[in-house]
Formats: structure tokens, sequence, C-alpha cells
């Protein structure tokens, strides 16, 4: 425990500080080193490994040839015409030209019967890694780009490749420079903001240098880790993570050193003792994001899955080097590094001396609260307005949650892209002249001796427009069976074809048949996801609740808080929800977005509440509880609220990606943030704070004496040149809750 009291002041000594901060470029350095090559596996499953979409694709990639799979080239006049037999024979020619580059034989031109598109199934070589097919796909669409121009018949026409390996190909090759390009937006905004809430031209070099560190070196761990795992998940949503939480760990620690600074004419003791009292809150806050994003692992989606265990390793190393890397560093540069706002001590006020104070209490100014800032005022106004507050808090939040009214989740491969892509455009115009269904047929695979039977009973499902055995395995013991459907892919029609499909051939006697392709993957992602949000939901609220019981010794207030947290939650998906209906024109949510969204909305959202409601708790033992979280809210008002834009800000930049996910994704977390830090942390805790007073801490109770007179409850004792406890600083002699 010594060792433990002793770190703060090794951390920022002047030796100790040097020997830190030569230890963290070492410990960075080395790390690099070790991690620097390793490359996350590309993984692109989307529904659960159990489901039966799932189970085909394995029995599939045991089938000959399992690694070629069919592009469509979709052939159209440009003014919509009917295609000449000019183009037609044109075609004809572009197809053994195709088989000739794949070394696959290509079919086709099948016209369509309005006679104004056609369509050539070419085969490809394709691979498990979504980048490296395209490549192959890049390749092929500049092969065809030079038949085009090689061909006048083809002058007037467009030749576009869709089908479902061209679709996870455009995906990964939107990606190409995003990372880069998203952490050069996350860095100018992290820096403008810095710049802002510090306003010196030095000081936000530090934290973001930090931070960045930070980044990198979890981009490295998390690749490892799932190279080693076997995982998949996004590296931008755990940059836009480490960033956003790192900055926000270094906001606080920075805040309360600046409030030291004032106490102690030196920075070395002032920076030690804003440590000591940030850590703690710190700590728990990481602790509760870390543990509520570890439920994740209890997902069936993979994606889900491997992102939470690479977002809580990236977390983790946030924290290590926002509370050992970046102390040693402030304690070098000094005081100095707030220029040109230096905190400097202030002095004691003697004519605020009272012969009526109590002989325990000291009376002086109150340093540690600028009582005449705005979150002062904001604070006292709503304590003395708690009812009219709260009302008001819970209305705004009430009309923002009625967005999710007419919500629908899951988004068809038309919707999926922010930016058109050429398979999307394909799909449009095979759309328009032939079954939707074409571009990614349903595949079957059932016992070989029953496959025409279950080929006949899947041909008479509505909807389904031809059903054809096309493959066999090695063994000759399994058929592969190709239906190709008449709706689009993503639409509900085709997904309740899934499920009619499904009925019906499981009903075919000794065939064992199961259906799986993209568009029931689809179909079970939709399904795992449900489910996933049903599972993990509950888990990531009682971790919360279990830290602040905690934290707080307490059950009435970790209760109502989590309750409120979920509250602003629900309320950002459900206006994020709106905003992206009517102002950029997507008709549902992605899958995942629910979920990640309430999820790091509750879990950051519960950083906020750690960071007023430990300093509410540690204020109210010597002021009252509402007193106490007047102070509180005075205290973290401006740290908070900085905190709470520069995550915003971060989550934004999602936006500069190109998939629809990670837009709305950054669009509510960003909106939540705000609302939560503007309106739930500022009016609505506060505000029942005030209402239910000294049971807040239930069953804990408030220790009596000492400050605890007939004014702790009264938010004015804490105006003006107001009584300071001579134990405030020291933890010792702080009065604590009776039976802790």
């Amino acid at each position: 425990m010594e060792k433990l009291r002793a770190l703060p002041r090794t951390l920022t000594s002047r030796r100790g500080a040097w020997v830190w901060a030569i230890l963290s470029i070492v410990t960075f350095a080395a790390l690099f080193g070790f991690f620097g090559r390793a490359t996350a596996p590309s993984l692109s499953a989307t529904a659960p490994l159990t489901s039966e979409s799932a189970r085909v694709a394995d029995i599939l990639d045991t089938f000959p040839n399992a690694d070629q799979q069919s592009v469509i080239v979709v052939i159209s006049q440009d003014d919509d015409a009917a295609l000449s037999p000019a183009v037609m024979a044109a075609s004809k020619s572009l197809t053994s030209a195709l088989s000739e580059e794949t070394g696959l034989p290509a079919t086709g031109p099948v016209p369509s019967e309005d006679g104004k598109a056609a369509v050539i199934v070419a085969p490809m070589v394709m691979t498990g890694d979504n980048t490296e097919n395209a490549e192959h796909l890049k390749e092929l669409r500049s092969f065809l780009a030079e038949q085009k121009d090689q061909s006048a018949a083809l002058e007037g026409a467009s030749l576009l490749v869709t089908g479902g390996p061209a679709f996870g190909a455009d995906i990964a090759g939107a990606f190409e420079g995003a990372d880069l390009r998203l952490l050069l937006v996350t860095i100018a905004i992290v820096a403008v903001l810095l710049i802002l809430t510090y306003r010196s031209p030095v000081l936000w070099l530090i934290p973001l240098v930090v931070v960045a560190l930070a980044d990198q070196l979890a981009s490295k761990v998390t690749a490892w880790l799932g190279a080693q795992a076997n995982l998949q998940f996004d590296a931008g949503i755990i940059s836009v993570l480490v960033f956003g939480a790192g900055t926000n760990y270094a906001l606080l620690l920075i805040s309360r050193y600046r409030e030291e600074l004032r106490l102690h004419t030196n920075h070395r003791t002032a920076l030690g003792a804003a440590w000591k009292h940030t850590a703690p809150a710190i700590l728990a806050s990481n602790l509760t994001v870390v543990v509520a994003l570890a439920t994740l692992v209890f997902a069936t989606i993979p994606g889900t899955r491997g992102l939470g265990v690479a977002s809580a390793a990236g977390l983790v190393i946030a924290l290590v080097a926002v509370l050992f890397a970046l102390p040693p560093v402030l304690a070098i540069v000094g005081r100095k590094v707030f220029w040109p706002f230096i905190p400097r001590v202030q002095a004691l006020a003697s004519s605020n001396t009272s012969t009526t104070a109590s002989p325990a209490v000291d009376t002086s100014v109150e340093t540690n609260v600028e009582t005449n800032s705005v979150w002062h005022r904001i604070a006292s106004t709503v304590i003395r307005k708690p009812l009219v507050s709260l009302l008001s808090a819970v209305s705004l939040l009430a009309v923002m949650t009625a967005g999710l009214l007419g919500t629908s989740v899951g988004l068809n491969q038309l919707e999926k892209f922010r930016e058109p892509s050429e398979s999307a455009a394909g799909l449009q115009v095979l759309s328009q002249h032939f079954s939707p269904g074409e571009a990614q047929p349903l595949l079957v695979v059932s016992d070989s001796t029953q496959a025409q039977a279950v080929a006949d009973r899947a041909a008479q499902v509505g909807g389904v427009v031809r059903a054809n055995i096309t493959g066999e395995s090695a063994d000759g013991a399994l058929s592969k069976i190709t239906v190709t459907g008449d709706y689009a892919p993503g639409t509900p029609k085709s997904l309740t074809l899934v499920k009619e499909l499904r009925d019906a051939v499981h009903q075919v006697p000794g065939a064992n048949a199961l259906v799986g392709g993209a568009i029931a993957t689809d179909a079970d992602a939709r399904s795992g996801n449900l489910a996933d949000f049903l599972l993990v939901v509950p888990l990531v609220l009682a971790v919360c609740l279990a830290v602040l019981v905690f934290l707080l010794r307490s059950i009435v207030a970790p209760v109502l808080l989590v309750l409120v947290n979920s509250l602003s939650a629900l309320a950002a998906i459900g206006a994020g929800s709106w905003l992206s209906r009517q102002l950029f024109n997507q008709p549902a949510l992605d899958l995942q977005v629910p979920l990640l969204a309430f999820l790091f909305l509750v879990a950051l959202g519960i950083d906020y509440t750690i960071f007023l409601v430990h300093r509410a708790r540690h204020e109210s033992l010597l002021y009252g509880t509402r007193a106490g979280m007047v102070r509180a809210v005075t205290g973290t008002g401006g740290v908070i609220t900085s905190a709470g834009i520069v995550l915003a800000g971060v989550f934004a930049a999602l936006g500069v990606l190109p998939l629809v996910t990670l837009g709305q994704l950054g669009l509510i977390v960003g909106l939540g943030v705000v609302v939560d830090t503007l309106v739930v942390r500022t009016v609505l805790v506060p505000a029942l704070f005030s209402l239910v007073g000294d049971v807040m801490w239930w069953p804990g109770k408030l220790a009596a004496g000492g400050l605890h007179s007939a004014r702790r409850d009264d938010p004015h004792s804490v105006h003006g040149a107001e009584v300071k406890d001579s134990t405030h600083d020291n933890p010792a002699t702080t009065p604590e809750f009776v039976g802790r």
C-alpha cells in the first residue's frame, strides 16, 4: 500500500519523472518492435458460425473448385436502348476474351426479355482475403475497360461487374487508404479541440502525442491478437475508441492538475495530487468500459465478438499510456506548459475570516471550485428547481426516443455504401431487366440421393425462378443446388423466401438439406444480431451497475444512474435513426448499429457518470448531498464538456469512411455523447440528486459532525467566500460513509 501511495511522487519527482519518461520510451519502442509486423486476418463472416448459412459455406468449401466464384458482367446501353446485334456480337467476343483472361470458361451473353441488357457469367479464383479479391476485381475491370475501348460496337455501352464476390471486393476496395484518412481526420479534430480547451499553443501537443502513440501501439497489439485468436474486427472503431477515451483521461488529469496548481507552489506536488485524485476515477471508468466490451465475447456474430476483445485491449493501452507516460512528461516541462494562461497559487482572502465559524473550520476562500463559473450557476439553478429541471430533461430525451418509431434494422446491398459502387450500380441495372436474385442465388446442399427431389421442391416455392443441381462433392455424397429467386437481395421478400425455402427443403425425407448463400447469410445475421442485442445489453447494464455500486458504496444511486444512462442511450439511437432517415435518406439502421451504439453510449456515458459522481461523493462527505453535487458539477463541468465534445468529434470522424454502418454509428454515438454531457450530466443527474437527497447514498449514510451542519444541503452554501475543511486534501482524515 505504501508503494501505491508513493507512486504519484515517483512519477512526478525530479529524478523519477525522467526515469519514467525514459522507461516509457523504451517500452513503446520494444513493443512496437515485437508487434510491428503483426497483421490482423482479413475475415468477413457476418452470420453466427453455427448458423445454417455458415454450415453450408463450410460444406461448400470442401467441394471441388470451391475457390471459384462467379461474377456477373452486366451489359446495357447508356441511353437505355435495346442492345443492337453489333453489341451482342461484341459481347460474345468479350465472353471469349474473359475466358482467356481468367483461365476459366465464361458463359453468355444471355439477353434479357426486353432486349435492353445482357449478362456474362465469369468464374474467377477467389481467396478468403477480400483485399486480395479486390485487386483481382480491379484487374478484371481494367481489362473490361480496355476491351471496351478497343471495340467500336461497345462505345455507347456500359460494362458493370456485380455479384456476391464483387460486393465483398468493393467493400474492401472502398477502405483503401481509409484508415490513414480516418487517422489524419481524428488527429486534426482532437488537436483543434485540445487547443480550444487548453488555450495553449504547447500543452495540446503532449497529450496528443501520448494518445497517438497509444493508438498506434494498440493497432499493432490488436492485429497480433486478431492473428492469434482468429478474430475479425473493424480497426477504425478501435482507433476512435482509443483516441476518444485516451484524450478524455488526459483531459481529466490535466484539468485536475490545473486546479492543484492554484493550491501548490511546487508543480510536481500539484501533479502528484492531481494523479492521486483522478487515477481512481480514470481506472474505474476504464475498467467499466473494458469489462462492458469484454461481454461481447458472448456474442454470436464474429465481428462483434472480435471487436469486444480488440477494443478492450486498446483501451487498456490507452489507460496505461495516460497514467504512466503522460505525468512524467508534464512533470518535466513544468507549470509553464500552460502558457499563456499559467495557473498561479491563489492568495488567501483574510477578509473572509468569520467570528461565527465552527472552531474546526478554516474559513478561507474556496480554491477548489470557481463559484463564479457558468457551471456553478447552472448547477445552483438546477438544485433550486430540481423538479422543473428533471421534467425538462426527461421530456427532451422522450422526444428524441420517439425517433425509434418507424425505425427498421437491416440495409440491403444497395444501401450499405455511402458512396456509389460499381457492384451496386450493376445490381440496379440487373434488377431492372432480370430477376434481381440472379446476382446472389441461394445455395442448397443436400444428400445426392435426394438432390433432384430437393430441387423439385425448391422450384415449387413461391418467388423461386428456378432451381438446378450445379455441383457435387468429391465423394459424390452431397450435391449443390443453385436456387434463383425473384427478389432483390436484402429486401423483406428475399428474407421471407429464405425462410419458406428452408421450411420446404427441410421436409424432404432423407435429404438433410441446408440453405445457404448470401441472402441466407443476411437472414442469419439479422437473427444473430437480435440475439446478441438481447444477451449483451443486460450484461452491459449489469457491469455498469456493479462498478457503480462498488465505487459509490450505494444501491439507490447506481440503479438510478444506470436507468438514466439507458434512457439517454435509447434517446440517442432514436434521434440518430430519425436524422439518418430525414437528412441522409437512409431507410434503416445497419444490423450491428443498435448493439454497438447502445454499448458505447452506456459504457462511455458511465465514464462521465463516474467522473461526476466520484467527485460528488467526496464533496458530499464535506458539504452534504445537494451542495456537494453543485460543487461537483462546478468542478467537473468544464472537463466533462470538453471530454464529451472531443469524444463526439472523434466519433464523427467515422463519417469519412465509406460504409453507411460506420457513419450511422459515428452520428448516433457523437450525438449521444453531446446530449449526455450537456443534458444528462449537467441537468438530469443533479436534479435527481437534489430530489432524492441523502437517500441516494443508501444503505450508506453520510457521517455526522464537522461541516455537516444545518446548511449542508443548502446549495447557496458554496457561493462566494465559504468554508474549507482542513481535511479536504488528507485522505486519512476525510469523513467516510458509516459502516464502510
